[in-house]
């Protein structure tokens, strides 16, 4: 691995871990106003505004998530490989700091909220910690390939493994809020969207998530294996007189 990707982990990680505690604090706060016997759902009515409030805040986290390989480098390969490194670490810790801040969750199959964006997500903990074990892979791969300078790390075909893996992945997620609320058509209105986020919120005492629909993230995850898998083997050293002429990934 490159020399100057080696000294950004360290404060890469520290700040990634900081930001999580920030994250994990609000959450305490929240529950301290809503949980005080502590979560589970069914959920308990929020306010609109603090409703509102939740999913720009998201926003701002996922920005604070870019930010910092978006100013270490030009490479937009690189600066995904931190986001992805940068996420992975975060939900992890997150998880961690809840558990320091507040004994929850009890287990890898306590219940969340996930995210609100652009739909309520809901599933066990397991599952966001898994595919941020694969993000913070997905990264380490990237950043040793490119440390090789390999042509074309990430070809057409890794990107379709990778996205439809991680599409796979949010269908788990959305499946059961979706089809138990305004049905899959949601997704194709932004205006429902929006009214299924206020109704998970502000009135989720007749919801009770089903079994979490594992095989979606099952199918997802091999898909995303396959093409780990394909980038991995892209970025290690081809015998001499055999390499192909290089093409150079994209910097902006």
């Amino acid at each position: 691995m490159r020399a100057d990707i080696k000294r950004l982990f360290v404060w890469m990680t520290a700040f990634f871990i900081a930001m999580a505690f920030l994250e994990s604090a609000v959450v305490v706060y929240l529950r301290a106003l809503y949980y005080p016997e502590g979560f589970d759902f069914p959920l308990v009515a929020m306010d609109p505004a603090l409703v509102n409030t939740e999913v720009l805040r998201e926003l701002a986290t996922l920005l604070m998530l870019l930010v910092p390989g978006a100013l270490v480098t030009r490479s937009a390969l690189e600066r995904f490989a931190w986001f992805c490194f940068g996420f992975g670490v975060w939900d992890i810790f997150y998880y961690l700091w809840l558990k320091v801040l507040l004994g929850w969750p009890s287990g890898l199959a306590s219940r969340d909220l996930l995210f609100l964006v652009p739909v309520p997500w809901v599933g066990p903990v397991w599952a966001p910690c898994v595919i941020s074990l694969g993000l913070i892979a997905l990264a380490l791969i990237i950043f040793r390939g490119r440390s090789k300078s390999t042509s074309r790390l990430v070809d057409g075909w890794s990107w379709a493994l990778l996205i439809t893996g991680a599409l796979l992945m949010v269908v788990s997620f959305t499946i059961d809020p979706l089809m138990r609320s305004f049905g899959l058509e949601a997704l194709m209105d932004m205006d429902a969207m929006a009214l299924n986020r206020s109704h998970a919120l502000q009135h989720g005492q007749d919801y009770v998530p089903m079994d979490y629909p594992w095989p979606w993230l099952a199918a997802g995850c091999a898909l995303a294996v396959m093409g780990l898998t394909r980038i991995y083997r892209s970025g290690c050293p081809v015998p001499l007189g055999s390499r192909s002429e290089p093409v150079l990934v994209d910097n902006v």
